[in-house]
């Protein structure tokens, strides 16, 4: 990924430097753990610990592998050169390619996943936040784009606070799946080398034990990781689309905080775009576009092929470095979003009244008249609001057959806001606890 959606924990589980250091430590505890067994003498699985501070040359492995066209053979290859080629005569006994390449990248996705874990527990503590603060942030809901009723600034965040909790669940539960090793050799039959092998190596890397892998770990496990990354970019979208559309001018309920020196436009020097919330919007596309090829990757040729390397040498780091920079990014925009009540009151009350239409229409058949009647009297008055920029209240006051079954204050009462927020404690409680 391109260092400008980059951050440095994350790139750095990626590096050739990290991946190296993880083949070593798989191999170096195979060869322990073969040790053990009596299947090579211990002095040479001790020989390679001499390797454990090394820095691995990634340009000699590379030169190497420009010979051999085989990356683990040129790691093992450079590996012999730092501890001896007679010290090193037993590394990679009983093993497959496989069973390096599957069982690193696993242990990169698992690092991957805890920091994720992390950031969007950041991100939660900054919903919750806004959530408390403007719990009784009154502003009005819309479906289809148009006034609904009154709500709060305060379920918006709880909203997405609610979404992202689940968001986080499911990476714990992504995490946990992704997190086996597998050394069972060619084809997976474990005929060369003894399960305990793998056993060993996996606990030391905080690993589980693959039940069963061919030669390769099973793609549905990878398929099911990065199918939950997705549905995080998508709740990512969710929340910037919200925060576009608040701070169209005409709308103006929220913006991204404007810093000083900042610059909107190059040629329009009034500008205050939205361009974090944008640059999210993007950024998930990103990250949903690894879950297909993910998918893709399930079907493989009987006990292996490498038709899912090139796809997941791509996605691996770059959907989790992308989708770590917009989880950090998001968390600093929700945390100074600047909000605008005036201006959610402003826009509640653009059409004078309309929203509260619903209670009107309800009180109407309380009194007696059948719903389609009480329909037609609502609807009259408020298409006077739209189309005449009436006032409905003052057109509900003036309707005759309104007035015969209901008096002015009882017209007056159904306009109180205070109805619509009644509930907010019972949802906060089912959100936050």
């Amino acid at each position: 990924m391109i260092p400008r959606y980059s951050r440095p924990e994350m790139v750095a589980i990626w590096s050739p430097e990290t991946k190296f250091r993880i083949w070593f430590e798989i191999e170096a505890h195979a060869s322990d753990a073969q040790a053990k067994l009596g299947v090579i003498p211990q002095e040479n699985a001790d020989a390679l610990w001499k390797a454990k501070n090394v820095e691995f040359d990634v340009a000699k492995i590379d030169a190497i592998e420009a010979v051999t066209k085989h990356d683990v053979i040129a790691f093992l290859t450079h590996l012999a050169d730092i501890v001896g080629n007679e010290e090193a005569r037993f590394v990679h006994q009983g093993l497959t390619s496989s069973d390096v390449l599957d069982t690193c990248f696993n242990v990169q996705l698992t690092k991957a996943a805890d920091l994720l874990i992390a950031d969007m527990e950041a991100l939660l503590a900054a919903l919750k936040r806004r959530a408390v603060e403007h719990k009784m942030t009154i502003r009005i809901g819309r479906s289809h784009g148009i006034h609904a009723e009154p709500t709060t600034m305060g379920l918006t965040f709880a909203r997405f606070y609610a979404e992202m909790d689940r968001n986080l669940a499911r990476l714990k539960v992504a995490r946990e799946e992704i997190a086996t090793g597998a050394l069972s050799g060619a084809v997976g039959t474990f005929a060369n080398i003894d399960p305990s092998v793998e056993a060993h190596v996996c606990e030391q890397l905080g690993l589980s034990v693959e039940p069963i892998s061919t030669q390769v770990i099973p793609r549905d496990r990878h398929a099911a990781f990065f199918a939950a990354l997705g549905v995080v970019g998508a709740s990512i979208e969710n929340i910037s689309t919200e925060i576009r559309h608040m701070q169209r001018t005409e709308v103006l309920e929220a913006e991204e905080f404007f810093s000083k020196g900042q610059k909107g436009s190059s040629a329009m020097p009034h500008k205050r775009n939205p361009v974090l919330s944008e640059n999210l919007t993007g950024l998930a596309r990103l990250v949903r576009m690894a879950v297909v090829p993910a998918l893709e990757n399930v079907t493989l040729w009987h006990e292996r092929d490498i038709s899912h390397s090139s796809v997941e040498r791509n996605i691996g780091p770059d959907t989790t470095i992308t989708l770590d920079f917009a989880l950090g990014r998001l968390t600093g925009l929700v945390d100074k979003l600047v909000i605008y009540p005036d201006n959610m009151l402003a826009n509640m009350n653009k059409f004078q009244g309309l929203v509260h239409s619903q209670r009107v229409l309800l009180e109407l058949t309380q009194k007696g008249l059948s719903r389609e009647d009480s329909y037609r009297l609502v609807q009259r008055n408020a298409m006077r609001v739209w189309e005449e920029g009436a006032d409905f209240m003052t057109e509900l006051k003036a309707d005759p057959e309104v007035k015969a079954v209901m008096t002015d204050a009882e017209i007056e009462d159904k306009f109180d806001l205070g109805y619509h927020t009644k509930h907010v404690d019972t949802i906060f409680k089912r959100v936050f606890g």
